[in-house]
């Protein structure tokens, strides 16, 4: 049966859904905007937006028993794709060889006017 995880070391779920689920031996994480926990402000960066998704994400593993060395695939959603060489700077120091399986799409819009929204799935 799924599991829910939850902490506090990462902004809380703003609809219906959770922060991750773990299931089959995997932690779903679901997209992370780049707010801090319990924040409401955007970096002013897009260095500093990337930034702030990945630790979400690393915080949010941690809390499940995971890692950021066990993620297997990361989507990365930007509302601009000129922000991508930042963006992918920020990614790189976050992720060490063999680098998870990746997506990079540029979107219209993000909620609450965030550049960026990633997304992860990472092994127990």
């Amino acid at each position: 049966m799924p599991k829910s995880v939850k902490t506090d070391l990462a902004p809380a779920a703003i609809g219906a859904y959770s922060q991750a689920i773990v299931s089959g031996g995997l932690v779903f994480v679901s997209g992370q905007l780049p707010f801090p926990p319990g924040g409401d402000r955007l970096p002013e960066t897009i260095e500093g937006e990337v930034r702030q998704s990945l630790t979400n994400i690393k915080n949010i593993l941690e809390e499940a028993g995971s890692s950021m060395d066990k993620v297997v695939r990361v989507g990365i959603f930007l509302t601009d794709m000129a922000d991508f060489p930042k963006a992918n700077e920020i990614y790189a120091s976050f992720f060490k060889e063999p680098y998870p399986a990746r997506a990079t799409v540029q979107v219209a819009a993000l909620p609450k006017n965030a550049r960026v929204e990633i997304d992860a799935i990472a092994e127990l």
